[in-house]
C-alpha cells in the first residue's frame, strides 16, 4: 500500500493533468484500503477473508459546469482517459452556480494535528481466529446459549488524500480492528432470542478483550428469552446507549446543508433556538487521539476543529460544505465529507452528547411504567415533518426497576417534541463514532405488536 506521501503526491498529480487537460478548476482523492476478516462457528474456522483496493477519483470545473469520474485502473493510459473524459463531461455538464472548490483563503494551511490513527500491530489470520474464537467460547459458555451465529475479528489499514488545484494536498493512514460474537438463548418451544457485541478501535491494544466480548454477547442474548408483551399507551421510553446513537443520526440529517439548502428538514428554522432540554449538550471532535472518525481535515481541505453543535439546548450550527454555505450565504464548517465518486456531502466526525448530572438508576427511578430499548427495527422516520416510528425490543421497567423482556412493539412519536423531552444519564462512554449515554424520552406512544 502507498504512503500517505505517495497517496497525497498521486492525487495532487491527477489534479495538475486535469488543468492542463483544460479545467479550470479540479480536485482529487485517493484512497486505499487493506483488510483481513476471519470468522469462525461452532469452533470451528467458517471463512477467512483478504481484500485490497486503491480508488482514486477526480472532480473537474470547466466555468459552472463540473463533472466527477473514479477509477480503480490507476495504469498511465486510463488515467490519462479518465482525465480527458471527465473534462470532456464538464463542459456539456448543466451550470451550477453554487458547485466549484472550498474557498482558497479558508484552506488547512502548515502541519495537520497529529491524531494518532494508525498502529504499527498487524495480526496475522492465525491470530485473529484465535480471537474470534476466544469471543464465541465465552460466549456459548454463558448459562442458556444454545446456538451460535459466530464469532468474527478483522483488522484494516487505509490511506486516505485529497488534493486540490488551489493550493491544498494532504493524506493520512488510519488503522481499525475489530472483534465481534453473536449467539442465541432459548429453544424452538420457548422461542430463540438473538443478541451481540461488538467493538472497534484504531489500536489493538484498545481493543475489548475477546473474553468481555463474548460475555457481553451471550448474558444479552439470555436475558432476552421469553419475551412478553407490553400494553399499548403513552409511557417514558428509554434508549440503551448502543441504539440512542441513533436519535444524533436523525438530528445530523435535519440539520445538514443540503437539506436547509432544500427545505427538506424538520428543523428547517431552529438555528438559535431551543431544540433540546437545558442542560443538554452535543459535541463534535475531529481531534480526539485515535478516534473512530477522527480527521486531520475536512473533505474539501479546511482544518476542522471541535465545535458544539448544541449547547445547554440551542441549536448552534448548521453542518456545512461548501456548495450550501454559499447557497446559504454562509461559510462552510469543516463537515465537508468525500467520497471516491461525486462531490462531497456533509457529516460530523466523533459526535457525542454529553453526560447528563444522574446515574442511570435514578433516571428510570420515578418510571412507573416504561419501555428500556435495547434494539430498534427499521426506518420509519420523515425528514422532513420530523415524525418517527420504529419497531423495537427491549425490557419493560416496573416500578422504577428494569423488569422482564419484551418485544414486537412500536415506539412513536415527533422528533422535535422527543429532542425537548429527552434527559441523558452519567454513564457516557466513548466506543463508537456516536456516543450517548443512556437516554430518557417522555411522552412516547407505545403500541404492542
Amino acid at each position: 500500500m502507498l504512503t500517505p506521501d505517495q497517496a497525497r503526491d498521486r492525487a495532487a498529480d491527477i489534479v495538475a493533468r486535469a488543468v492542463r487537460a483544460g479545467a479550470d478548476a479540479a480536485d482529487a482523492v485517493f484512497a486505499a484500503d487493506a483488510s483481513l476478516d476471519v470468522s469462525v462457528r461452532l469452533g470451528a474456522l467458517e471463512d477467512v477473508g483478504r481484500s485490497e483496493s486503491e480508488e482514486l477519483g477526480l472532480r473537474v470545473f470547466v466555468g459552472q459546469r463540473s463533472a466527477s469520474v473514479s477509477t480503480s485502473d490507476l495504469s498511465t493510459d486510463a488515467i490519462a482517459a479518465l482525465v480527458e473524459r471527465a473534462v470532456a463531461m464538464a463542459r456539456e455538464a448543466p451550470e451550477d452556480r453554487w458547485a466549484g472548490l472550498a474557498p482558497q483563503e479558508r484552506l488547512l494551511h502548515g502541519a495537520p494535528p497529529l491524531l494518532d490513527l494508525a498502529d504499527g500491530d498487524e495480526p496475522t489470520p492465525a491470530e485473529l481466529r484465535e480471537w474470534a474464537l476466544q469471543a464465541e467460547d465465552a460466549a456459548r459458555a454463558v448459562p442458556g446459549v444454545t446456538n451460535s451465529e459466530g464469532g468474527g475479528a478483522s483488522a484494516s489499514r487505509s490511506v486516505w488524500a485529497l488534493a486540490t488545484s488551489h493550493g491544498f494536498a494532504g493524506a493520512y493512514a488510519a488503522t481499525a480492528y475489530s472483534l465481534s460474537a453473536s449467539v442465541l438463548a432459548g429453544d424452538a418451544a420457548t422461542g430463540m432470542e438473538r443478541d451481540y457485541a461488538h467493538h472497534a478501535a484504531r489500536k489493538r491494544a484498545h481493543l475489548d478483550s475477546p473474553d468481555s466480548i463474548g460475555r457481553r454477547a451471550g448474558e444479552r442474548a439470555v436475558a432476552r428469552r421469553n419475551p412478553g408483551r407490553i400494553a399499548s399507551g403513552p409511557m417514558p421510553v428509554v434508549f440503551d446507549p448502543r441504539v440512542g446513537s441513533s436519535l444524533l443520526s436523525h438530528l445530523t440529517g435535519a440539520i445538514s446543508g443540503q437539506a436547509i439548502a432544500r427545505k427538506t428538514s424538520f428543523l428547517l428554522d431552529a438555528l438559535g433556538t431551543q431544540v433540546f432540554a437545558d442542560g443538554v449538550s452535543i459535541c463534535d471532535d475531529p481531534h480526539r487521539p485515535h478516534g473512530l472518525r477522527s480527521r486531520p481535515f475536512d473533505g474539501e481541505g479546511l482544518p476542522v476543529s471541535p465545535v458544539a453543535i448544541v449547547e445547554n439546548g440551542m441549536l448552534e450550527t448548521w453542518l456545512l460544505d461548501s456548495g450550501s454555505a454559499r447557497q446559504l450565504g454562509l461559510e462552510p464548517t469543516g463537515h465537508a465529507a468525500r467520497g471516491v465518486g461525486g462531490g462531497p456531502g456533509v457529516s460530523p466526525s466523533n459526535l457525542y452528547m454529553a453526560a447528563g448530572i444522574v446515574p442511570v438508576a435514578t433516571l428510570i427511578a420515578d418510571i412507573a411504567d416504561g419501555v428500556y430499548v435495547t434494539e430498534l427495527i427499521g426506518q420509519g422516520i420523515n425528514g422532513v415533518t420530523g415524525d418517527y416510528s420504529r419497531g423495537a425490543a427491549g425490557f419493560r421497567i416496573v416500578g422504577g426497576q428494569i423488569a422482564g423482556p419484551v418485544a414486537e412493539f412500536t415506539i412513536a412519536g415527533n422528533l422535535k417534541d422527543m429532542f425537548l423531552a429527552l434527559t441523558p444519564a452519567n454513564d457516557l462512554e466513548f466506543r463508537h463514532g456516536l456516543n450517548v449515554p443512556t437516554v430518557r424520552v417522555d411522552g412516547m406512544t407505545v403500541a404492542s405488536g
